[in-house]
């Protein structure tokens, strides 16, 4: 079968975030913009015919880490191999010497194939928002777009993420985002955005689970009643023990691998995944 592989545009990467939410991936409902912000390059798209028939991106967060995502298939071309040419047009491209990717666990078989060897597990976890358990604290403040460099360098410091992220940052805190400070200096912060369905928290990043906790509080003072999800690292019981005492049961697990060095990412202040997407 003939086909062609490209970068999509925006257009082409909301329909990626389309077919991830008929995935029941559940995406956020602005995700779209926020993901291509950080590397315009970074989704590929495999048409058949003129027809958009399976997405992949890669995102590059500079020249040292890369995160995989939105490999999607559509049902009618799958079966044809068009999704393995386009997973391996997408490693050929990516400039990145780490490149990171949740996976289903079932695929890990396949992903090592490629070079990725498993880190560890990711747990969603989801429920009704609780009640009585969302309040503020004086040592809570909000975040902007604004903010991007000061919590940027928290993360950096506190080997949050694997990489900078700025351009990723400045349009990820146009959501409902919140710091915690102690002395004037960010010791924690955590974002929560609205979904297709429900909403999620992520990232949630915190020096000890109080101040996780904390945070949380926070942030569910600014969403109504409805699902509320979180992504913890399985390395870190303190943030499955947090979502579990919330009422959220996990949902489904995720495979974080990586194909190159590991990045040393401090996963005992990661409470909350950014997103399975774009790590």
């Amino acid at each position: 079968m003939e086909y062609d592989i490209g970068f999509l545009g925006m257009e082409g990467i909301r329909t990626a975030v389309e077919w991830a939410r008929r995935e029941g991936w559940n995406p956020g409902l602005g995700d779209a913009e926020a993901f291509a912000v950080e590397d315009p390059q970074g989704f590929l798209g495999l048409t058949v015919d003129g027809t958009l028939a399976a997405t992949i991106s890669l995102v590059s967060y500079g020249q040292s880490f890369g995160f995989l995502g939105f490999y999607i298939c559509r049902p009618e071309f799958r079966g044809k191999g068009l999704g393995l040419a386009l997973w391996n047009e997408a490693l050929k491209l990516t400039p990145a010497r780490t490149i990171g990717l949740d996976g289903v666990k079932a695929q890990q078989p396949s992903y090592r194939k490629s070079g990725f060897v498993l880190a560890h597990e990711n747990i969603r976890h989801g429920g009704l928002k609780p009640g009585g358990y969302a309040q503020t604290d004086r040592a809570l403040t909000a975040l902007a777009a604004a903010d991007a460099a000061a919590v940027g360098r928290f993360e950096q410091h506190h080997r949050l993420f694997p990489a900078p992220r700025a351009k990723f940052l400045a349009e990820w805190l146009r959501r409902d985002a919140l710091a915690l400070l102690r002395d004037g200096e960010i010791v924690g912060y955590g974002v929560i955005r609205p979904c297709h369905e429900g909403w999620k928290v992520g990232p949630l990043f915190a020096e000890n689970v109080t101040d996780a906790e904390t945070i949380l509080r926070g942030l569910l003072t600014r969403v109504p009643d409805g699902m509320i999800f979180l992504d913890t690292p399985g390395t870190n019981q303190a943030a499955v023990d947090l979502a579990v005492s919330l009422g959220l049961a996990p949902m489904f697990e995720t495979a974080r691998m990586y194909r190159g060095p590991a990045p040393q990412t401090d996963t005992a202040k990661v409470f909350g995944i950014t997103t399975f997407e774009l790590g």
